[in-house]
């Protein structure tokens, strides 16, 4: 998978999230802004991202993911 198709993927299924991919093959790094997701658990919002990449992870085409949840307001003021 491209990371490209990893970002369309999360954001068609949940549009309020914005995400920035970063990996190849079948390792990827997610920064996952949204106001919803931060403010969840942190098993709640990982439940919420493996329920879209279910099936990649099932049939291989992930094999590993890393997620960095922020609010909107922390990405627009990181440095």
């Amino acid at each position: 998978m491209q990371p490209h198709e990893v970002k369309n993927l999360i954001e068609q299924q949940l549009p309020d999230v914005q995400v920035e991919v970063d990996g190849e093959g079948c390792n990827f790094q997610l920064l996952l802004i949204s106001d919803e997701l931060a403010a969840m658990s942190p098993v709640k919002r990982q439940q919420q991202i493996y329920a879209v990449l279910n099936e990649p992870i099932a049939d291989g085409r992930i094999h590993a993911v890393t997620m960095k949840f922020f609010t909107r307001e922390a990405w627009d003021s990181r440095s």
